[in-house]
């Protein structure tokens, strides 16, 4: 019902005959209703009564045909639901439809992620016998696979311990609160005959699991049986013995590392033609706020980078500060370039490092990510701003430093000393910014840059990951190089340790990842940018081009 129009004066009373004729208005309108649905009901009728006249086919006959076309619409349960034929037409993406699958789980698999066995949705599950034997051979210790191997354990105890838990027929995987989860977990309780080739030898882990996959498919055809693993080789052994298998796809927080959240994003040429309707800007200290409207604003995020150049106009450099329906709230970035807002004396050489320079001076900002290629300025930049907020704007009280201790060759053995004289051979590259920030004091003389970098290494705590759980920073500027080696648990481990006032910036080269099973979509430093991704106190960039030299960029493009 439409309301009546609002009055115009003070005590002004409401007008009675809108009200009326609202009144008269709404049994119209639904007779009008009516009478459409009524023109519709013959035409719904006819196409219903030709669909049913095609075939008399039984209907477990027909579903699938019906499957076809309103496969998009089921549930990972598996119920069908009724769709229309327009939302059929244009899938978001296929999912499966036919009968469960089987998985067979190798032991890399379940010591990889102790929840594997509840990421399968509909689909059963199945261990054989000597990938438990594998498991209980690597649960002794404290490395991070034993503790999942005994994670993995308990996982499995608690599931053959639930409510009407029967190996034979299999276990529901629900039984433990997994309610998203509808497949059946089945244990090796019978020997399986398989033939392997004679080249395979007999006694090895990894052929024993791929002839179980063999017996299975032979036993359950025509369902499809899928031998799950981490191992590359494995996978490869198994497809060459016309065997499916598949990597373990959950952890990977994107399947293609080209889909990086990038942090910035150029405005089209035509930005202001189709936004400049309704622009709102107004002045707040030395920055510009433009509110403004379009078709562009459904992708963006908070605190991304937008930037406009074209040739005969005013080139524009923002970030998104706001973001309320079709609205966004663009604010003017302070210009680094320029030597007067130089950082600790550095100034930024590129767009990139302009937008980064803002995210680590930026107060409101308590979490960044810097991604890019070696020689781009990460650590550079990262370390003059905290240097700026601790030194001078007394923002923080020191600056702690760690990275993952990753060696890209051999190791050379022990190292000797404290836990920071142990991490100064992985500190290489504190110890080469130091010096370029050190040599951007040249008025003060020999004497005053020795005690400017005795001040400086006073400020500067170097600590190892080894000792982080636990832990409280307050106040703290923390700095984690060479994120990219970090797996999402310890990249979690870290972040969580910030307490209030605390900012943290992770900085990493996706390329360069030196840690085992870790890939460019499972690294800890991708989970980080796609979980803060429009956290209105996180940001990120990546870095473009590389600043150190005409040597290392010539290098890095044709090496």
């Amino acid at each position: 019902m439409p309301l009546p129009p609002a009055p115009t004066k003070r005590a002004a009373l409401l007008n009675t005959e809108s009200l009326e004729t609202s009144a008269k208005l709404r049994p119209a309108r639904q007779t009008a209703e009516r009478q459409a649905q009524t023109e519709r009901q013959p035409v719904a009728i006819q196409v219903e009564t030709l669909d049913r006249s095609k075939s008399r086919v039984p209907e477990k006959e027909r579903m699938p045909e019906v499957a076809s076309t309103t496969s998009n619409a089921r549930s990972s349960s598996g119920s069908a639901r009724k769709t229309s034929p327009t939302r059929s037409a244009t899938p978001k993406k296929a999912k499966h439809t036919g009968p469960a699958k089987l998985f067979v789980l190798d032991t890399n698999v379940l010591m990889h992620d102790p929840m594997c066995l509840f990421r399968f949705e509909e689909h059963d599950v199945f261990l054989p016998m000597i990938v438990l034997e594998e498991l209980d051979g690597h649960k002794k210790g404290m490395t991070e696979v034993a503790r999942n191997a005994r994670q993995t354990s308990r996982s499995l105890d608690a599931l053959v311990a639930s409510h009407n838990a029967d190996i034979i027929t299999g276990i529901k995987l629900d039984g433990t609160g997994h309610i998203e989860v509808g497949g059946r977990l089945f244990f090796q309780t019978e020997p399986l005959d398989f033939t392997l080739p004679s080249s395979l030898p007999q006694g090895k882990a990894d052929n024993q699991i791929l002839g179980v996959v063999e017996a299975l498919r032979i036993k359950h055809a025509p369902r499809e049986v899928v031998l799950v693993s981490k191992d590359i080789n494995m996978r490869v052994k198994a497809r060459a013995l016309g065997l499916a298998a598949e990597d373990y796809q959950n952890d990977k927080t994107l399947e293609d590392g080209d889909l990086l959240y990038s942090g910035a994003i150029a405005l089209p040429e035509d930005f202001w033609l189709k936004h400049a309707k309704e622009v709102e800007s107004w002045q707040s200290g030395s920055h510009t706020f433009y509110r403004l409207s379009g078709p562009l604003v459904p992708d963006l995020h908070i605190n991304q980078f937008v930037y406009y150049e074209s040739a005969g106009e005013p080139s524009l450099y923002a970030r998104v500060t706001e973001i309320r329906g079709n609205t966004v709230v663009l604010k003017t970035l302070k210009d680094f370039t320029h030597l007067k807002n130089a950082v600790w004396g550095v100034t930024t050489r590129n767009r990139e490092q302009n937008f980064a320079m803002n995210l680590l001076t930026d107060p409101e900002i308590d979490f960044v990510t810097l991604t890019g290629t070696a020689g781009t300025g990460k650590t550079l930049m990262a370390l003059a701003a905290g240097l700026t907020q601790v030194l001078d704007d007394r923002r923080y009280t020191e600056i702690i430093m760690t990275r993952a201790t990753v060696s890209v060759g051999e190791d050379i053995g022990f190292l000797p000393g404290t836990e920071e004289e142990k991490m100064g051979p992985w500190m290489g590259a504190l110890d080469d910014n130091l010096e370029v920030l050190a040599k951007t004091e040249t008025s003060a003389g020999e004497w005053g840059r020795a005690a400017t970098n005795d001040l400086i290494r006073s400020r500067i705590k170097i600590k190892s990951l080894n000792f982080m759980r636990g832990r409280t920073f307050l106040n703290k500027y923390l700095i984690i190089d060479e994120a990219q080696n970090l797996t999402p648990k310890q990249m979690k481990t870290l972040i969580t340790r910030a307490g209030p006032g605390t900012k943290i910036v992770c900085m990493g080269n996706l390329a360069q990842i030196d840690t085992p099973y870790l890939t460019e979509g499972s690294s800890g430093l991708t989970y980080a940018v796609d979980r803060f991704k429009g956290w209105p106190h996180g940001g990120h960039i990546t870095l473009a081009r590389g600043e150190r030299s005409r040597l290392a960029d010539f290098a890095s493009e044709v090496l």
